[in-house]
């Protein structure tokens, strides 16, 4: 297949994504439902409380229809965080889909809203609204896959909690801001069906700066293309510092792999950021070495999209655990995660995450170092 019509697709809904995350926030009457859930001025309305889910699950249920209408044999093998059913105020079910046209989808979402036409044909005209077409230098992409081959993880607003509170940052270049509107992504992952293994990945990030004329909000793309000896990626690989390594976490994480990795790093070193796909964006683009988180606290839809744009950049993304595990800290097969097989042990959501914790690298002797500084330790 000619992969650049699939990435020049995913780019396309992504965008559209992103302008739909905007626009939940820019619109009166569906910022109003997004922070309401925060405030509890509204409890007794159900959907009030999961309004911050129906964005979710409409940006997914979008990307679902579109890329399954021009691919349908991957259709079945399109996965993402949310369920797509709701119960609306009046103890109805209503399944949410993306319709033929934007009235009927219109129509749809005012059931959830509980009649609230005003928001729901704002989200309707987002959704069914076609972005102008990306440029993404892909002509000539080929590689030996057909879509039959192919399955899909959707993260439709990655760090959610930043994407409400919505403080808004001015990002300097080369610079990791901890939180912020800027951590809430849009991630697609591409993977094989049969060995799981990423090969390609687009993300999103709708609030990267303001329109300097007063436009609102402009994002910013990112993709990556990694299957056999086809590597290319839309950003270049950083050039490689002396200054030591730098290392980004979760304000959260375990105080032993803090203190650990204070003593690699230094502490001027040791970045926190908000949002997995964020911190593995950081690494991508050269802000930190190294993600390192040691809780099963992610999952497949988080790290499907970023992961593939680091292997085409020559790094990855491991499996902590098994890494400290084996002791070697090398990139091999056995210790970099995969998208295709659920832990069957587990339910619902859990049957996706990684349960190892993770480690994402650009460089295999940053992920030696850091699998040697925790050997023992965990």
């Amino acid at each position: 297949m000619c992969m650049a019509d699939l990435l020049r697709l995913l780019l396309r809904v992504a965008e559209k994504a992103a302008n739909v995350a905007r626009v939940c926030r820019q619109e009166a009457p569906l910022f109003q439902l997004l922070v309401q859930e925060k405030t509890g001025d509204d409890k007794n309305k159900k959907f009030v409380q999961d309004f911050k889910t129906l964005a979710d699950v409409v940006i997914q249920e979008m990307i679902r229809h579109d890329v399954g209408a021009q691919f349908p044999e991957m259709a079945g093998f399109i996965h993402g965080e949310e369920s797509n059913k709701f119960e609306n105020g009046l103890g109805e079910s209503v399944t949410v889909t993306v319709c033929g046209t934007e009235e009927e989808t219109a129509v749809l979402l005012a059931t959830v809203l509980d009649g609230d036409h005003t928001a729901a044909s704002l989200l309707a005209r987002a959704i069914h609204q076609n972005p102008a077409t990306i440029d993404a230098s892909t002509d000539g992409l080929t590689v030996p896959l057909s879509p039959s081959e192919l399955g899909i993880w959707i993260d439709p607003i990655d760090a959610t909690s930043q994407y409400i509170e919505g403080r808004e940052e001015v990002l300097e270049e080369g610079h990791l801001f901890p939180s912020g509107l800027h951590c809430a992504l849009v991630l697609i992952g591409v993977y094989r069906r049969s060995t799981g293994e990423p090969v390609m990945g687009v993300i999103n990030q709708p609030f990267h700066h303001k329109d300097p004329s007063g436009g609102g909000w402009r994002g910013k793309h990112f993709w990556g293309v990694s299957c056999g000896d086809v590597n290319v990626c839309s950003l270049s690989r950083p050039k490689g510092g002396s200054e030591g390594l730098s290392a980004v976490l979760s304000s959260s994480e375990k105080q032993v792999v803090k203190e650990s990795l204070t003593s690699l790093c230094g502490p001027e070193k040791l970045m926190y950021a908000s949002g997995a796909g964020y911190k593995i964006l950081c690494v991508i683009q050269g802000l930190a070495d190294v993600y390192v988180l040691s809780e099963g606290s992610t999952f497949k839809w988080d790290s499907c999209a970023p992961h593939a744009l680091l292997r085409a950049l020559g790094g990855g993304v491991v499996d902590l655990t098994k890494s400290l595990q084996s002791g070697s800290g090398a990139q091999d097969q056995q210790t970099e995660l995969t998208y295709h097989q659920p832990y069957t042990e587990c339910k619902g959501a859990d049957r996706w995450a990684n349960h190892g914790g993770l480690v994402a690298y650009r460089d295999c002797s940053q992920l030696r170092s850091i699998i040697g500084a925790l050997k023992g330790k965990l």
